[in-house]
Formats: structure tokens, C-alpha cells, sequence
């Protein structure tokens, strides 16, 4: 059991029976003499995506699922969704676009990520940070834009669509952050 106290961000709890994802705590401590600490906690559901604040009281007790890890491959794509091998096992499985949700824009073949599996069960995975993508297409390249803050969109090689800098052209390299689906840089 973990004290309320001590959680930390990045951290499982057990909370409603379903494993979730400490994504930030705040503490507060009360004015009034005797009064507890009150703990606020935002919390990600691992299958569903849903965010939620919870109050906790100082001293409150959550139990710690059984949350693995997993080092996994992205496959390949068919009528039956996206097919993902266990690096370890060789196990495969398989999610659908709807599990998957906005992660479909960022998966290109042979991707290494994390799975993550409560008692057997996958809960989803996890990408990598940033992804190096191809730029399909794209508004031909104004060759006098600076690095400012003029943008046009651009559709990568996955069928995403993100914000690229005027000077870009189609079948250049880019690197892609996948919490946010931001451009990040020219990929080498």
C-alpha cells in the first residue's frame, strides 16, 4: 500500500479497481489547525485516455497494480488493425484504430515502443517521444521564410497532418513529437 502523501508523478495506483497513471500531484497543506493534507492527483486511464483530478486526504492508502513494461515492435497494418510483436517472446497481438486513437498518426513499420500489461492484459502502449517521418505532401517550399512563426500544413507519410516551417518540401525527413504532435525538427 502507498501513503497518498508519497505519490509521484509517472507513478501506478490502483484507484476505482482499475490500474491508472499518476500524470501530476499537488499538495496541500490547510490553514486550519488539524486539518489534513489534501493531495490532488490527475490521473490517466491507460485504455481509455481519460484524464481526471481526484482529491485524496493525507494518509488515504492506495494499492500498487501489477503494471509491466514491455519492449514491443510495431508490424504492420490489415484489415484486422495494427499487429505489434513482443521484442522478448515473439508474441503477437493486435490493437484496433479505435484502441490505438490519435497514436495511428505516428506508427511507421519496425517502430519500437512500450507496452503496458496489467496482469496479462495489454493496457496499451506507449510511442517513443519523437518520430522521424516523411513529409508526402506539402505547399511548395518558400525559399524566403525565415524560422519564424509562419507555418503550412503538411501530410506525413501515416496520413497526419501537422504544422511544418513555409520552407519544408514533400519527401523530406522530419522528427515529430508524439505527445503532441508538434514539428520538432529536420530528421538526418
Amino acid at each position: 500500500m502507498i501513503n497518498t502523501t508519497e505519490l509521484k508523478r509517472g507513478q501506478w495506483i490502483d484507484w476505482q479497481g482499475e490500474p491508472w497513471l499518476v500524470v501530476d500531484v499537488n499538495r496541500q497543506t490547510p490553514s486550519a489547525r488539524g486539518a489534513a493534507m489534501i493531495v490532488k492527483a490527475r490521473l490517466k486511464h491507460p485504455k481509455t485516455g481519460l484524464v481526471q483530478e481526484h482529491s485524496f486526504r493525507g494518509g488515504d492508502k492506495v494499492s500498487e497494480p501489477n503494471v509491466e513494461q514491455r519492449a514491443v515492435q510495431y508490424l504492420y497494418r490489415d484489415g484486422d488493425g495494427f499487429h505489434f510483436m513482443d521484442l522478448e517472446s515473439y508474441d503477437q497481438f493486435s490493437r484496433t484504430e479505435e484502441d490505438l486513437g490519435d497514436q495511428v498518426g505516428f506508427l511507421i513499420d519496425n517502430l519500437e515502443m512500450t507496452a503496458l500489461l496489467h496482469d496479462g492484459e495489454l493496457l496499451g502502449v506507449e510511442l517513443p517521444a519523437h518520430v522521424d517521418l516523411v513529409v508526402s505532401e506539402c505547399a511548395p517550399p518558400i525559399k524566403t521564410a525565415g524560422s519564424g512563426s509562419t507555418t503550412k500544413p503538411a501530410t506525413l507519410e501515416t496520413g497526419r497532418v501537422v504544422q511544418v516551417p513555409p520552407y519544408l518540401e514533400p519527401g523530406e525527413r522530419i522528427r515529430v513529437d508524439t505527445r503532441d504532435g508538434r514539428f520538432v525538427q529536420r530528421a538526418k
